[in-house]
């Protein structure tokens, strides 16, 4: 029921991820929040076990805060997922692993855009598009299928109309 996508573009990373928190068929709330800001550059999208992925995604996006205090400057979007994927690999050998997939999202001034792909077991790739959750057998399917990064004009125009029409599918009432 989770789902995570992050497609980037020539100049930009797009990335959207549902709100549902859900355990087994429930659904618990409909806005959970699944992103977390890491920097002014950064965004870190997480689904999985649902203690893990806030508490995993908070200790990674206040150590990248404090390595910008500590150091006067923000991590690019490589160093920031290569920090992430060390502790997520550090803490798959300990008592107490994570159960979170992540894609993280970024922009460098040198680098340009950068999308990263991570799994549970702190697999890391640097990829066009990728998707996490169910929806993602689907999705990745037709991306690799269509994509192709020389039509950017067609897909933000298509993305723009796709979230339109999400945005007006009304949520169904809660049973009394």
């Amino acid at each position: 029921m989770e789902y995570l996508i992050g497609i980037q573009g020539p100049d930009y990373v797009l990335v959207a991820a549902d709100t549902v928190a859900a355990s087994s068929i429930v659904q618990m709330k409909h806005d959970h929040d699944k992103m977390f800001k890491m920097s002014e550059k950064i965004l870190l999208l997480c689904v999985g076990e649902a203690g893990d992925t806030v508490q995993f995604a908070e200790y990674i996006q206040k150590n990248v805060q404090l390595y910008k205090m500590r150091n006067g400057y923000e991590l690019s979007p490589t160093a920031a997922a290569n920090f992430t994927r060390r502790n997520l690999a550090d803490y798959l050998r300990s008592r107490t692993p994570y159960h979170v997939n992540l894609l993280l999202a970024g922009y460098d001034d040198h680098e340009g855009p950068a999308l990263y792909y991570m799994d549970y077991l702190a697999a890391l790739a640097k990829a066009p598009f990728a998707a996490h959750g169910y929806g993602a057998f689907l999705t990745l399917s037709i991306l690799d299928r269509y994509y192709k990064p020389s039509k950017w004009s067609l897909w933000r125009r298509n993305f723009s109309y796709g979230i339109h029409e999400v945005d007006n599918i009304p949520l169904p009432k809660a049973m009394s």
